[in-house]
């Protein structure tokens, strides 16, 4: 929602907002354009007249800016509906869908349509360091999205994505979240097939050819020609890997080697998430040795292992991993590229699906690969007592307060240490705070 207040007012709107609990970088970002926040949900901000109110999906019945909405008859609507009647409508959108790496493959293939000179658009949930922003509007005909299967308010339960007349549809991945609004895996399947039928027949869909669930979602229907990506020659553009940690990899596409490359990034994940961007800007006449040479230079996402920094020998990162499938491949790549030094993995569970248990029972084997693994065990969580002793059994340590782990953190870490806190919330800001305790 704040990268479309960003959008909004680069087509020339005046735009206010209201929400709570707004942190960096996204707070940052809106007051540097002067787009102003009021803190809470209370009616109080409609005792202006609007043109439209656009209401994001945080929003229920019961609210009372929702019930004076309501009753004031004003114009309003979904933020995936405001933006595909009001902008994509008139680009050529590539739409970046899946369970896990929406925000890093999106900001991948922004960065390369950007340095090969295509000027992009985009909205991406997350702040792209080598643009500083998460949203921008440009005269080009190209536009990334990250494209959400969240529904898109309370009045729409339909996933945002359907929204978006995508021409280039990125399917990275599908696996059973956001247990708040779906039943299932299966009406997650449901709505990535919705997706599918609002692809022409003259797009590109980009598909893991690894995932089953992916699979039986194009069998369900598809009138889009496809272009599959893996980790061999059984899919169209596949990436055949030179470390154990995948920051080395040679790309293969039609029966020959295109392009190598050797970066920064680490993890099976993110090699897929560079394989289905450049593949993505292929359509747009970008090679894949172009690709690779931007991808070089990627400076990767804000709060996507993004490192912190170091103090008394022990290295901090910060990463959006909230998922059991997500947090097990970002411990995997870290621990591949470090070694036999010490990592201290450290799990928020923040997200609708956490808080309520849908994933508790994974968590164990998705954090086994760190030395030291901590869980924070807030009061609010809706657990079952064998969740709980799942984690102890596997060694797993339970912290109730962001105070009590930083007060505790730095006894446990060993010398040349990494800690990587993953939450998709602010963790009250638990790795800075770290960092400045360790500076002191």
């Amino acid at each position: 929602m704040g990268g479309l207040a960003v959008l909004a007012r680069s087509l020339g709107y005046e735009v206010s907002g209201s929400d709570k609990n707004v942190y960096p970088p996204m707070s940052t970002q809106l007051e540097s354009l002067c787009i102003n926040m009021h803190q809470g949900y209370d009616d109080s901000v409609l005792k202006d007249k609007y043109d439209e109110v656009i209401v994001g999906n945080v929003m229920t019945r019961g609210m009372p800016v929702i019930e004076s909405l309501l009753r004031a008859k004003q114009h309003f609507s979904s933020g995936p509906q405001w933006l595909g009647e009001h902008l994509l409508r008139h680009k050529k959108v590539f739409a970046v869908a899946g369970t896990h790496g929406k925000t890093t493959t999106s900001s991948m293939l922004a960065w390369i349509l950007e340095d090969n000179e295509h000027n992009p658009g985009f909205l991406i949930g997350g702040v792209a360091e080598d643009f500083g922003i998460s949203a921008k509007n440009t005269s080009s005909e190209c536009f990334v999205i990250e494209a959400d299967e969240y529904d898109s308010a309370f009045f729409d339960k339909r996933s945002k994505f359907v929204h978006y007349h995508a021409n280039i549809a990125i399917l990275n991945n599908l696996e059973f979240d956001h247990a708040d609004i779906f039943p299932d895996l299966d009406a997650i399947k449901t709505q990535f097939h919705h997706f599918i039928r609002t692809i022409a027949d003259n797009g590109t869909i980009i598909i893991n050819n690894e995932d089953p669930n992916l699979a039986q979602v194009v069998k369900m229907g598809c009138w889009t020609q496809t272009l599959s990506f893996g980790s061999d020659d059984t899919a169209d553009i596949w990436a055949n890997a030179k470390k154990t940690d995948y920051s080395q990899f040679d790309v293969y596409y039609q029966g020959q080697k295109q392009a190598s490359i050797n970066w920064n990034l680490t993890g099976k994940h993110n090699m897929f998430n560079a394989l289905a961007a450049m593949a993505a800007a292929l359509q747009q006449d970008v090679s894949l040795s172009q690709s690779a040479f931007t991808l070089e230079k990627f400076k990767g996402i804000k709060r996507r292992m993004e490192f912190i920094g170091k103090a008394q020998g022990i290295s901090i990162f910060d990463d959006f991993a909230h998922h059991p499938s997500a947090i097990a491949t970002t411990i995997d790549g870290i621990k591949n590229k470090i070694g036999d030094r010490q990592l201290i993995a450290i799990f928020e569970p923040r997200s609708n699906s956490m808080r309520t248990g849908a994933h508790a029972n994974a968590l164990p084997e998705s954090l086994k690969g760190a030395d030291v693994a901590i869980v924070m065990n807030y009061p609010h969580l809706s657990w079952e007592n064998t969740a709980f002793k799942n984690l102890q059994v596997q060694g797993v340590k339970l912290i109730e307060s962001v105070d009590k782990l930083l007060t505790s953190l730095a006894g446990l870490c060993a010398q040349d240490c990494h800690v990587i806190f993953m939450s998709n919330g602010s963790f009250e800001n638990a790795p800075r705070r770290f960092l400045q305790q360790l500076q002191c």
